[in-house]
């Protein structure tokens, strides 16, 4: 029994050392074939690192000390600056600012950053409120309807906050805004110098050009006239053709009862010559004097 098992393994072991054998050769084949071919760095290439250097920041621009956008934007001005005659009045006036016409109720709006300074009722200005700038500048705006609830003295606004609606009171031919810049020396200046237009700094500012303006006067039409500048057209027509009052007479009669002493002592300064007139640099009087007769 035990025989033939140890006849098997010894058929069994040649076979075993052979597969080894072979399969070592294969190996070294395999290895040596490997080792002829060009190598490749099987290593995963790493990304190359990102540049998280900063950029570098574009120089920064000043900051403005002051700029102006319009107060009533997409609405037109219908009135300059400048000398300006309106149908009631007698003669040329300056018109401190400018007109900007828009319906009742639109917003407007302050024209730059500042601090307002006041809210008011002016028989001219109608409401209006004050706003103070850098550089001592001032707006105004007026005839409006109403302030907004917020609006305050003391309360910093932003350039294109609201301020109020857009009105007609005061003196005022309809709805419109007018709107004013004044320096520190409470100079009205040509806002529209000024709108649209920032200033880095006081020196730029056109303060001397925007305080000119031409001499010539423009005669302003108006669609509306308000019945207090009406009433006062009317009276100065009526005063214009009422009759001029007759002259008195030169040598008018004195007056029965008049004194005695006067008359006296006017025929004595008659007689000596003296008058009693103020004299200029070449003797003669300044005024005359007749006298009617006495009787």
């Amino acid at each position: 029994m035990t025989e033939k098992p140890r006849g098997q393994e010894a058929r069994v072991r040649p076979w075993m050392i052979d597969a080894v054998a072979g399969g070592g050769l294969a190996l070294a084949i395999i290895t040596v074939a490997n080792a002829a071919l060009p190598h490749r760095d099987r290593t995963p290439a790493r990304p190359a690192p990102a540049d998280v250097r900063p950029a570098s920041a574009a120089p920064a621009q000043p900051r403005a000390l002051i700029a102006f956008q319009t107060p009533a934007p997409g609405f037109p001005v219908i009135s300059p600056f400048g000398l300006r005659k309106l149908p009631w009045e007698g003669s040329g006036r300056l018109h401190a600012g400018v007109d900007i016409a828009a319906p009742r109720g639109e917003p407007v709006l302050a024209a730059a950053d500042g601090v307002v300074t006041r809210l008011a009722v002016d028989p001219g200005y109608g409401l209006f409120v004050e706003v103070r700038h850098p550089a001592g500048l001032v707006t105004r705006y007026g005839h409006l309807s109403a302030y907004r609830p917020e609006v305050r003295p003391g309360l910093a606004v932003r350039a294109g906050q609201a301020l109020g609606s857009m009105g007609s009171t005061g003196s005022s031919t309809g709805s419109h805004l007018h709107f004013e810049i004044r320096d520190a020396r409470d100079r009205p200046l040509n806002p529209e110098m000024f709108l649209g237009r920032s200033f880095a700094q006081a020196s730029d500012l056109p303060l001397e050009a925007a305080a000119r303006f031409p001499r010539g006067v423009r005669l302003a039409y108006v669609s509306n006239i308000p019945r207090s500048k009406r009433e006062e057209m009317e009276a100065r027509l009526q005063l214009a053709s009422a009759p001029a009052p007759k002259p008195e007479a030169i040598n008018a009669q004195p007056t029965p009862g008049a004194d005695s002493a006067f008359e006296a002592r006017g025929a004595a300064a008659l007689d000596s010559g003296d008058m009693g007139w103020p004299g200029g640099a070449d003797a003669r009087p300044h005024a005359r004097f007749s006298f009617g007769p006495t009787g």
